[in-house]
């Protein structure tokens, strides 16, 4: 049976409830949603969708690299928003954080939803391979 390891990192925000950052069990680590919020104050990024996806996905990228993964080795993101209308704006900071054409875009899913923690208008949960990946 795989070992189970909790991931935290302080170069992302501390869990704002009972729930980790990240669980890797070998040949993945599971990311908490995360939204934008500073790591060093916990304070939410003001701002347009697009500093919000920025900081958002950059909470991400630390924890992944914080498990011994990447954003390149993501193979599924979700991302939740409170207006749908944001899924453009999104769509341009996400390619710049996955827009390698060597490893592939993640799969992915996004869901317009009534309301996320703290007032944010995204949150990016990600599913990650760690090291060499998933032998065949």
């Amino acid at each position: 049976m795989p070992e189970k390891q909790v991931i935290s990192t302080p170069r992302a925000p501390q869990a704002i409830g009972p729930y980790s950052q990240a669980i890797r069990t070998d040949p993945f680590i599971f990311v908490s949603g995360q939204i934008p919020l500073e790591p060093g104050t916990g304070q939410l990024i003001t701002g347009d969708i697009e500093a919000q996806t920025r900081q958002t996905l950059e909470n991400l990228k630390a924890i992944l690299e914080a498990a011994g993964s990447s954003l390149d080795k993501a193979v599924k993101t979700t991302i939740y928003l409170t207006r749908i209308e944001d899924y453009a704006a999104v769509n341009k900071v996400y390619s710049e954080y996955f827009n390698s054409q060597k490893s592939g875009m993640p799969a992915r899913s996004v869901m317009a939803v009534a309301g996320l923690p703290r007032g944010a208008g995204v949150e990016i949960e990600a599913i990650a391979l760690v090291g060499g990946g998933i032998e065949s």
